[in-house]
């Protein structure tokens, strides 16, 4: 119910964005109002994706135009709506060499699996090895993995679970402050309420 809400007041204030959810919504009515169930629902599938991208593009703009010195590559920006087991994706990168990378891949089967290690009180100790470490990040708690690529380069992720989504941020030849640094820059409490 509270995704339907959601979606109406999205559907009044983005009208102008886009042409494609208007379409849709309209397709599903005229579906259900006749019996068609199974047109409703693959109809009411598409205003959904749809409504993943408007949400997707809206995070990009919430994610900051520089990590440490690098400046965002928007051309390399991409939102992927996808249907069934895996939700949105949202992708971004900084730095000539990729060496900022930000995504965010809602309804993702690796949360579960993550907020397992990070609550149980023995396998989180077993992440926290030199090479994994648990950490918190605005208050969302979360994984740090170096990657040390045997030339001296070392290259740190951080993933946190926001609700159902994973949120990833990987830095190629950094410090783990650094990217701690990097994560408490961005605003993730609007980006998780905007994922949800």
């Amino acid at each position: 119910m509270k995704y339907l809400f959601f979606c109406s007041i999205l559907f009044f204030s983005l009208q102008g964005f886009s042409q494609d959810f208007a379409s849709p919504i309209s397709n599903a009515k005229t579906s259900y109002a006749s019996g068609k169930l199974e047109d409703s629902h693959f109809a009411l599938l598409q205003a959904m994706q749809e409504l993943d991208m408007i949400i997707g593009k809206e995070v990009l703009k919430l994610l900051p135009e520089k990590m440490d010195s690098f400046t965002v590559k928007t051309q390399e920006d991409n939102v992927t709506s996808n249907v069934g087991f895996i939700g949105t994706t949202i992708h971004r990168s900084y730095g000539s060499q990729d060496d900022v990378d930000i995504s965010i891949i809602g309804n993702s089967p690796l949360v579960s699996t993550l907020n397992a290690f990070l609550n149980t009180p023995l396998l989180g100790g077993m992440m926290s090895n030199g090479i994994n470490k648990i950490i918190k990040v605005q208050g969302y708690k979360g994984q740090l993995t170096k990657d040390d690529n045997g030339n001296g380069q070392k290259n740190y992720t951080i993933q946190l679970p926001l609700g159902n989504s994973l949120f990833t941020l990987k830095a190629n030849n950094t410090t783990d402050t650094k990217i701690m640094a990097m994560a408490n820059s961005m605003s993730l409490q609007s980006i998780a309420k905007l994922i949800q």
